[in-house]
């Protein structure tokens, strides 16, 4: 009678540990893929690397970040974010060149929107967002030769500044997938072998 409780008691550990560890991965993986597939980002490239571009760079952030965040953060169609931002480029023209004039520069500047701006690959935390082509309004300030900043503002997730990743090469990400792939067999593997174990140890193999 024991045996038989002890064995009701291993079995019941392995349906509560194995299939737990699959929904706390799953809340991770939410918790990291926080762009969904429709959104519409927000890139300002800064003319230069030197303190003062990266400072306008910043400046011009702030300014076109509050203002559009303001028009969209009570819509949930991005079909209405998308015409209304159509619609008030003019606008968005106008606070940047506003915001470089009270600053004393001088640089040329464009603003563009568009689903195919190009972004970089970018390692944020635990999560790799790949390059490509994005739908995003684009604020070139000079040669746009200098460090970007990026956000999503539809939906509103300007909170996280993806900035502060790390810029990846196209060999480091494919390396990281490749790793993050063996990390997963590696799992798998070891779970069929705790199981085998326990299923031989009890005589029912």
């Amino acid at each position: 009678m024991k045996k038989l409780v002890f064995i009701a008691f291993i079995f019941l550990i392995l349906f509560l540990s194995f299939p737990s560890k699959g929904v706390s991965q799953e809340g991770i993986d939410q918790d990291y893929q926080v762009i969904p597939d429709e959104a519409i980002r927000l890139r300002i490239l800064a003319n230069s690397d030197n303190d003062k571009d990266q400072a306008l760079k910043q400046l011009v952030r702030d300014r076109v970040n509050e203002e559009v965040s303001g028009w969209v953060e009570h819509m949930t169609d991005i079909n209405d974010a998308r015409q209304l931002i159509e619609e008030r480029i003019p606008e968005i023209d106008k606070m940047v060149g506003e915001v470089i004039e009270e600053e004393g520069f001088e640089n040329d500047f464009s603003v563009e929107y568009g689903k195919n701006v190009e972004f970089p690959t970018k390692l944020y935390d635990s999560y790799l967002y790949p390059a490509g082509q994005y739908e995003a309004i684009l604020i070139t300030i000079g040669e746009g030769k200098g460090d970007n900043w990026w956000c999503v503002l539809f939906p509103p997730l300007c909170f996280l500044d993806f900035s502060f990743g790390s810029s990846v090469s196209a060999a480091d990400a494919s390396e990281a997938e490749e790793l993050e792939a063996e990390e997963t067999v590696e799992e798998q593997e070891e779970e069929t072998e705790v199981k085998f174990f326990l299923f031989e140890w009890l005589g029912l193999s």
